[in-house]
């Protein structure tokens, strides 16, 4: 399968620029391409100077609100992230429109972190438009939560999460829900902390959308799971996970046979490599509210049985007993067996909920205290009128 993909804001930036070497990565060891093209957009020139992997050139990293923002960004303002995506979307459409292969694009994914300004409240707005020219090709949005911290030190964070969940679950064809808190190491640098988790973000799209575009006989699954399952799966609130086992490359002569030990202990690699992946989902969920589902079982070809794919199946089932499973196996990892998990159309989501409460508990408190810093500005106008001015 192959995406456009176009990160909006900061942490939208930083993730597509992950998905830019994704792509790198994918042609260098695969000969296969995934991305038909990365952009970073942004209303801040220097986030959008700090990127490695996506093309400097201005049709890649795409200054958006310059007249309004300085180049400065909107300061958290997801209201004027909105207003300039909106008179600046056509740079957007326009540099999409040009990429080289774009007609190859199985679907559009944009990426935006929901606490900020500019990510926050252009993502809905490039959501729609893309939506309305080019109706063919389902339109995802990857919504990034915040940490806790900023959760409990900035109000306006919590109002432009419930702001950007709402306006994107309105308009996009489905939207990944990635909670950066689950992904926290807290012995590690900040630096290094956003780093690993962009990447651990990311990894888990590797395998599944290279599985459609192997060329390679020897690569392609016994049960291809290409663009069209992807898409069937993938609607409304959505999330993702992967897990991975250990699969030795060597085996050791009293291994060679295929009594049952050598048989469980195959099996037994593929549900530690599902447990994994369902306890290292995006986000906490319960899976029994999916109504869809999908699981890619990747490793070498050996490693790989019926009785694998079935046991992962049946666990599957029993987590999300209503959910239309689709499913596929992909030979071609090495040294490893590895799973990766999606659950969709998800009926509720715990963490979206908290957000919308809270945040309706919040607009009253914010338009009382607005109410009372208007009321203090006329008291202070009030007693200072006799003073004469300067500028008369």
């Amino acid at each position: 399968m192959k995406l456009v993909v176009v990160g909006l804001g900061q942490a939208g930036g930083r993730i597509a620029d992950e998905f830019a070497r994704l792509n790198q990565r994918a042609q260098g060891r695969r000969g296969i391409t995934i991305t038909t093209g990365c952009f970073a957009v942004n209303s801040d020139a220097a986030d959008l100077s700090g990127l490695t992997s996506i093309g400097k050139d201005h049709r890649h990293r795409i200054l958006i609100g310059s007249r309004k923002t300085g180049g400065h960004g909107v300061g958290k303002i997801n209201e004027v992230g909105a207003e300039i995506a909106k008179e600046d979307g056509d740079k957007i459409v326009d540099a999409i429109r040009t990429t080289k292969r774009f007609f190859e694009t199985d679907a559009f994914l944009l990426i935006a972190g929901s606490a900020g300004g500019t990510g926050s409240g252009a993502i809905p707005v490039i959501t729609r438009q893309l939506k309305e020219r080019y109706i063919d090709k389902p339109v995802w949005n990857l919504i990034v939560l915040p940490f806790e911290h900023e959760e409990t030190t900035e109000e306006r964070t919590v109002f432009n999460v419930a702001t950007c969940l709402k306006s994107s679950y309105t308009i996009a064809d489905a939207v990944f829900l990635v909670d950066n808190q689950r992904y926290v190491r807290k012995d590690s640098s900040i630096q290094n902390n956003l780093t690993k988790i962009n990447n651990m973000i990311v990894e888990p799209f590797y395998n599944l959308l290279s599985a459609g575009e192997e060329k390679r006989a020897k690569y392609i699954g016994a049960k291809l799971l290409d663009a069209g399952d992807i898409i069937q799966t993938v609607v409304g609130w959505t999330v993702i996970g992967y897990g991975k086992t250990d699969a030795p490359l060597f085996k050791w002569p009293q291994e060679w046979g295929s009594d049952f030990r050598k048989k469980g202990t195959e099996i037994q690699k593929g549900i530690q490599a599902m447990d994994e992946a369902i306890s290292e989902l995006s986000l906490k969920c319960n899976p029994a509210d999916s109504r869809r589902a999908l699981y890619l079982v990747s490793g070498p070809a050996k490693e790989m049985n019926m009785d694998m794919v079935k046991e992962i199946g049946d666990y599957m089932r029993d987590i999300a007993p209503e959910a239309i499973i689709r499913n596929g196996d992909y030979p071609r990892e090495r040294g490893m067996v590895d799973v990766t998990v999606i659950l969709s159309e998800l009926s509720d989501v715990e963490k979206v909920r908290h957000y919308y409460l809270k945040s309706t508990d919040l607009i009253p408190e914010f338009k009382k205290r607005q109410e009372e810093t208007d009321d203090k500005l006329k008291a202070l106008e009030e007693v200072s009128k006799d003073i004469p001015s300067l500028l008369q």
